[in-house]
């Protein structure tokens, strides 16, 4: 083989190494969109990379400049109806460049709200904890896992009690890609319900309802 020969072969070994390289550590640029839907970035926190975040598919749409309004009002057996926010101080505080709230039921009668906060600001997301404890709530903050079709993600769990009443919360963030610039936006996504039988009982409706919008994990890790 030639000096020339040689040179060309090895040039393209390391072309082919480094694009099995890149599949293998961002597989978010390789694997969507797929048939179950193109790929998202889901953390527990906006302000840094947490060991939890997830390059997970969906066939919705979580990007700012689609309406998310547009997310199927029948998922499954599940039955949904928007619920107009009375609360005024959320678009004066939060400033949200798109909202939705919408309560979901299946068939059984149990239920869940879904709030999703789409914005291009910081200012747009806080713990949602703030939000019960500034009307008189108790809570307790912990993590929990959300199996999917495929692996599981991570949602901040809050426990939140007032009087005889008990609320279960499991939220994250979703973002279009790793780079998580603010400027193409972010979403919460946050998932609530009443206690609907024991704690357990009801987390686990909460996660039935999350796996029925995201399908399944395709990479991991803090993105670096």
């Amino acid at each position: 083989m030639s000096g020339t020969s040689y040179r060309r072969v090895l040039a393209l070994g390391i072309l082919l190494l480094g694009g099995l390289a890149l599949v293998l550590t961002r597989p978010d640029l390789f694997f969507g969109p797929r048939e179950d839907g193109s790929t998202w970035v889901v953390d527990i926190d906006t302000w840094r990379r947490t060991p939890y975040e997830r390059v997970v598919t969906s066939p919705y749409d979580f990007s700012l400049d689609h309406d998310l309004s547009a997310l199927p009002v029948t998922l499954g057996e599940w039955r949904g109806v928007d619920v107009p926010e009375t609360n005024v101080e959320v678009f004066i505080l939060l400033e949200p460049e798109q909202y939705v709230r919408r309560k979901y039921t299946r068939p059984d009668g149990r239920f869940v709200w879904l709030s999703l906060i789409g914005s291009r600001q910081v200012r747009s997301f806080h713990p949602t904890e703030i939000c019960y404890i500034s009307d008189g709530w108790t809570t307790e903050v912990a993590s929990a896992d959300v199996p999917l079709q495929g692996g599981s993600i991570r949602a901040l769990e809050v426990e939140a009690r007032k009087n005889e009443w008990t609320h279960l919360v499991l939220y994250f963030y979703v973002w279009p890609d790793k780079s998580r610039d603010l400027s193409r936006g972010v979403v919460m996504f946050k998932v609530t319900a009443p206690l609907q039988g024991d704690k357990e009982a009801t987390l686990a409706l909460e996660r039935d309802f999350i796996a029925r919008i995201f399908n399944r994990v395709v990479g991991s890790g803090a993105g670096r």
